[in-house]
């Protein structure tokens, strides 16, 4: 009787060495047991035929889908309690917000009376816009408390020479009420998936306003969507009004869609555990940990390994969370489409993390004008995060960077009257993927990172508008630059942009001048798309280059405690930077390559599979969905025996977890 009473105590007990993880086996244990208890409950609800099914949002009764969705609701809290202890608390307050937020602008928008509060007469709908702001406000304020703390302490201090320290307010309360040091107030932890779940709240909040879906019917199915624990702690990011109807739909799972979502389940263990965590250990992390240790091209492949580790990572995480939901008769929406497929940097975008991508375009970049206008909004956060950088460079060559950079656009903004609306929807999007990168996180490398994607898809809109002759010319004048600049100031970094844009300069006049004319006379090959071909296959290799290198800045700072993340990322990107930039000797390669023949295998493996034409995916999926339930049993134990034999001592989190 102890036992099994110290096994109920360590069951219901937060252990944050044992958090549920999709990777380990007290996961699949809980899942079971939830989708046992959720096939019975179901059962016993049809048996029993409780209520009519509850109309879209509109039934406030407790319906049987009701207590199907507060039954996911509480099982979603248990997991999130193991995942991350008393943070709980955070989620619950976040989903009774919004839940209330949503039934009161609900009655109250459209409607055009007045009412008073307190000896103010305000008409309603101006009233459930108050409330709308007010939601949005309070989810980023709880969003930046936890996640920004520092980043915002930081600058003030930068700015006024002062040495404040955080303090976790939180934990000094509870410190308080207790009478007794239970937590430790100087520090603040990151809730694990917070970007995540408070976004979701604010599209719920914003398209209840706007009148896309009515308000949820109860507490119980608003907590559901907020909370669905497939997807809580590292997205996709479910949007209200794709998800929220599910709520009102009858459990159904054909034989196809049971099949396709053990497809799913088992793509994203293959891709966490055989790739992502493989390559990781045996070559990714030790590289970044110390690049001086290594040669310019054990450097320079690891920023490929890594392109290709946090792909499958975080793909692999959003597969298995798309077959577990669909087990349960729920479907979360795509977040990959083969990004590494994409022939240009807006187009990596919308194939990777779309969830986030759309969030981005319709609650930031359309509403601050989008390819229509710019609004004060567009110039302040443009400025606001360009001496942000500058203060925390600190670096006065990155200052005079910056300010020349402000410079510049003043002056291009005044002379250029003519093309005043394509510069204000290049701010939008620079805007955009800025703070697309301060949402990964609140140091100086993921702003840059979002810097560099954004100043990419300018790039290639204005690449996109020339004509051959033009690109042939601005490529030989960029690489001239970087040559004569080399020549100048010899330093890695510039001989890297000499390299790099000398075989940008190649493959631009290989087009112009070969390819172009080759095929202009020769009928056969205009029929086969040779020209199409060759182009989309050296776009893809420009886009896949470019996403990598800018990876280095994501990857520098990552799971580093924010008061050392810009100073740790700023040196991790400088020497590999330098390693890759410095002399390397050839002669070293081909053992380097014999010593780690597997990680390169692996890594070829996976591209080879990842740029595979998406029809044969679609078969090959369709395949296994539709085989004998033995078989499948048989491909499935095959898997996860040749799972096991790689997972190592001390498995990987998520890399979004930290998200």
């Amino acid at each position: 009787m102890k036992d099994l009473f110290t096994f109920l105590i360590d069951l219901f007990s937060f252990d944050k060495s044992h958090p549920l993880l999709f990777t380990q086996f007290n996961f699949w244990a809980f899942f079971f047991l939830v989708f046992a208890g959720y096939c019975l409950l179901h059962s016993q609800l049809l048996a029993r035929r409780l209520h009519k099914s509850a109309r879209l949002g509109r039934n406030p009764r407790l319906s049987k889908l009701s207590i199907r969705n507060g039954y996911l609701f509480i099982v979603s809290l248990f997991f999130y309690f193991k995942t991350s202890g008393l943070f709980v608390l955070l989620l619950v307050f976040s989903t009774f917000l919004g839940y209330l937020l949503g039934i009161w602008m609900d009655r109250l928008s459209g409607d055009s009376t007045t009412t008073r509060i307190g000896p103010f007469s305000v008409r309603r709908a101006s009233l459930s816009k108050a409330l709308m702001i007010f939601g949005v406000v309070v989810n980023l304020l709880v969003l930046f408390y936890f996640k920004y703390a520092y980043f915002f302490t930081d600058i003030y201090n930068t700015m006024f020479h002062t040495e404040h320290v955080v303090v976790n307010h939180f934990a000094q309360f509870a410190n308080h009420f207790t009478s007794k040091p239970r937590f430790d107030a100087s520090t603040i932890l990151l809730p694990v998936g917070i970007s995540f779940f408070t976004f979701q709240n604010i599209s719920y909040i914003v398209d209840v306003y706007k009148h896309k879906i009515p308000h949820a019917g109860n507490v119980l199915d608003f907590g559901f969507y907020t909370t669905f624990f497939p997807q809580l702690v590292a997205g996709p990011i479910v949007r209200a009004d794709q998800f929220i109807p599910q709520l009102y739909k009858r459990y159904f799972l054909s034989r196809r869609q049971f099949g396709i979502a053990v497809f799913w389940i088992l793509n994203g263990l293959l891709k966490k555990i055989i790739l992502s965590d493989f390559l990781a250990v045996n070559f990714v992390d030790r590289v970044f940990d110390n690049p001086l240790m290594f040669t310019g091209f054990e450097n320079l492949s690891a920023l490929f390994l890594y392109s290709l580790q946090v792909y499958a990572d975080f793909s692999g995480y959003t597969d298995i969370a798309i077959g577990v939901a669909m087990l349960m008769g729920f479907y979360l929406p795509r977040n990959f489409n083969s990004p590494y497929k994409a022939t240009n940097p807006a187009g990596f975008w919308k194939r990777w993390h779309i969830s986030l991508s759309n969030w981005l375009k319709d609650y930031l970049y359309i509403p601050l004008g989008g390819n229509r206008r710019a609004t004060p909004a567009s110039y302040i956060i443009l400025g606001g995060m360009l001496i942000v950088v500058a203060l925390m460079a600190h670096t006065a060559w990155v200052t005079l960077l910056v300010t020349s950079v402000i410079g510049l656009l003043v002056a291009v903004y005044f002379i250029f009257p003519r093309h005043r609306k394509e510069f204000n929807t290049n701010i939008n999007n620079m805007d955009t993927m800025l703070l697309g990168g301060m949402w990964h996180g609140a140091s100086f490398n993921f702003i840059t990172w979002g810097g560099l994607n954004g100043l990419g898809i300018l790039v290639y809109k204005w690449w996109k508008n020339q004509g051959g002759r033009a690109r042939v010319v601005a490529t030989e004048i960029l690489f001239a630059a970087f040559l004569l600049a080399d020549i100048i100031w010899p330093s890695p970094a510039l001989n890297l942009g000499a390299v790099w844009t000398g075989i940008i300069a190649v493959g631009t006049i290989i087009r112009y001048f070969i390819v172009i004319p080759f095929t202009r006379n020769r009928p056969r090959l205009q029929r086969s798309g040779f020209l199409a071909s060759y182009e989309r296959v050296w776009n893809i290799f420009l886009t896949f280059v470019f996403i990598t290198f800018t990876r280095l800045f994501f990857r520098a700072g990552s799971n580093l405690p924010p008061a050392d993340a810009n100073q740790v990322a700023w040196n991790t990107a400088k020497n590999m930077v330098n390693q890759i930039g410095g002399p390397w000797d050839l002669s070293l390669v081909p053992d380097i390559i014999s010593v780690y023949s597997k990680v390169f295998i692996a890594f070829a493996i996976g591209m080879i599979i990842h740029w595979l034409p998406d029809n044969f995916k679609r078969r090959y999926r369709l395949s296994f969905a539709l085989m004998p339930l033995w078989l499948m049993a048989i491909v499935v134990v095959v898997a996860v025996f040749v799972v096991y034999q790689f997972i190592t001592a001390d498995l990987q989190p998520f890399i979004y977890f930290q998200f």
